[in-house]
């Protein structure tokens, strides 16, 4: 998409970005479940922050849903303009303690 002459990404391509950097970034902590959850645009700062949930092996485990029931991760990645993961922060769930 262009704006004012200028390429942005549009929010599916944020999105598919986003997802492979968790993927990239955790591929040694097998995560699965790998699924979006919240898509944000910042005109001002030109950057997507794109919430991704997924799933480690010990977030289900049988010492997991002792202490608190089956678990997700959520991470909130910060991409600029031009597609570029500038940061991957925690984000907890609404419901959480």
């Amino acid at each position: 998409m262009a704006i004012n002459g200028v390429t942005t990404m549009d929010a599916k391509t944020a999105v598919d970005l986003a997802k492979q950097h968790i993927a990239d970034l955790f591929s040694k902590e097998n995560v699965s479940n790998l699924g979006l959850e919240e898509v944000d645009y910042d005109d001002a700062r030109e950057q997507w922050r794109i919430t991704v949930g997924f799933s480690r092996p010990w977030d289900n485990s049988a010492v997991g849903a002792m202490i608190g029931g089956l678990r997700r991760t959520y991470k909130v990645v910060t991409l600029d303009k031009d597609g570029k993961a500038i940061s991957v922060k925690n984000r907890e769930p609404a419901n959480a303690g």
